[in-house]
């Protein structure tokens, strides 16, 4: 796929993936385009039916492509990414009415830069859940707004801007007595676009997300910006490497999107629950002992966006190590294991880069600076599968509206495929 056209291609996936939910929903959209048979965990699973299947559980998708001569100790590659981002998520009763104005009731999800969502048009998306179990996606659109509070009110706003979790984090989408017809009821609107009584919807996951379209821009029209970036960077290029992940593979191509990363992974559908481990165990379907000889030749590569080099904040970084975007995909490492990255994690990385013709940037976080993590050192430790920790450089990470360079989406995309096809 042409750069333009790759480009083309994940800002659709973005404006289609609003949340975890969505996002699952577009990549099974296209999985079974390309012909992948959907699998229901509740069922048997015919032999015949997993050589190009996928399972979803909740906001997470696992896909894979298994040759046809695979055995129980046929080993797996594995691609981990995640499908949440940090933002605000609706409370249990959303309803809030305050001083004549109607907002939404939300809470703190994730580490957001809370700063970046003021005055932007946001929409809510997710899931509505009925009182028969039955879930319905649903997204306003531009519907909300965090109004930033006017200089004239604070002086001191230029000094260091503040905000309280709780009392400043509240969105307004209308006022009291405006004649909408929902009282300023947020899931009696959802309700009607979903097409469902409001009285039905017993449970919600909701999360706001910033609805101005994804854009290219700067010189030579190199850089992008969109929201979820971190990490639907990582979900669409292994998701269109999955696509061509060859079917005569010595291994099982798979594709794992996580949710819950932004939260510590600790769920049924996030990384450190049992949702990978029970596909590969019935992918197997040998022994306990054959199993553990397939994890033993396998590969995970942890799949997270990293940090670019800022040029207002260079101090911030590691003074050795500038990764530049635009100047190919990162290998994240560090010496207390927050990546697992180590040294043959890394040989191998270079080969999948090598074999897409670019070059592994490496990143370590400065010293007087935490590091993060992200889902591999996790996958690692619950199944011993070797692992290493890569991504794309970004800046603005955590923000509403993050920045990317053009040619490292695809260059990610490409090392993938080269991971798939055996480098």
């Amino acid at each position: 796929m042409l750069l333009d056209d790759h480009i083309d291609d994940f800002a659709s996936f973005i404006s289609a993936s609003p949340s975890s939910f969505h996002a699952v929903a577009e990549a099974a959209r296209r999985l079974d385009a390309a012909g992948f048979t959907r699998l229901e965990e509740t069922d048997e699973w015919a032999a015949t039916d997993t050589a190009r299947a996928y399972v979803v559980r909740e906001g997470a998708i696992i896909a894979w492509v298994r040759p046809a001569d695979a055995t129980p100790t046929t080993p797996f590659r594995i691609l981990g990414a995640h499908t949440d981002s940090p933002g605000l998520k609706a409370k249990p009763d959303p309803r809030l009415d305050a001083h004549g104005w109607n907002q939404v009731a939300v809470e703190v999800y994730g580490g957001p830069l809370l700063n970046s969502w003021l005055d932007r048009e946001l929409e809510l998306a997710g899931r509505l859940v009925t009182r028969d179990g039955s879930e319905h996606l649903v997204r306003t659109g531009p519907y909300l707004r965090l109004p930033q509070l006017a200089i004239h009110l604070d002086r001191a706003a230029n000094d260091g801007l503040a905000l309280d979790k709780q009392r400043h984090t509240q969105p307004i989408f209308g006022v009291v007595g405006d004649g909408s017809g929902t009282e300023g009821d947020i899931l009696t609107h959802l309700a009607s676009l979903a097409g469902i009584d409001p009285a039905d919807v017993v449970g919600h996951d909701l999360i706001t997300v910033d609805t101005a379209a994804p854009q290219r821009f700067g010189a030579g029209q190199g850089l992008f910006a969109a929201p979820r970036m971190d990490n639907l960077t990582s979900v669409h290029a292994a998701l269109l490497a999955l696509l061509d992940a060859p079917a005569d593979a010595p291994h099982t191509s798979v594709l794992a999107a996580f949710d819950h990363e932004e939260i510590g992974s600790e769920t049924r559908s996030g990384a450190c629950g049992p949702f990978l481990e029970d596909v590969l165990v019935r992918l197997s379907g040998g022994t306990a002992t054959e199993l553990r000889r397939a994890y033993a030749a396998s590969w995970h590569v942890s799949s997270d966006v990293g940090h670019s080099v800022h040029p207002n904040y260079a101090e911030r970084h590691d003074p050795t190590h500038h990764p530049l975007a635009g100047s190919g995909p990162l290998l994240k490492v560090n010496a207390n294991q927050r990546y697992a990255t180590d040294g043959p994690g890394a040989a191998l990385w270079a080969r999948c880069c090598d074999t897409a013709g670019t070059t592994a940037q490496p990143f370590v976080s400065n010293n007087t600076v935490p590091c993060g993590s992200t889902t591999g050192p996790l996958t690692a430790t619950r199944l011993g599968i070797r692992t290493v920790d890569v991504g794309a450089p970004l800046l603005s990470m955590h923000s509403a509206r993050e920045l990317v360079h053009v040619r490292d989406v695809v260059a990610l995309s490409g090392a993938i495929g080269a991971f798939f096809a055996g480098a």
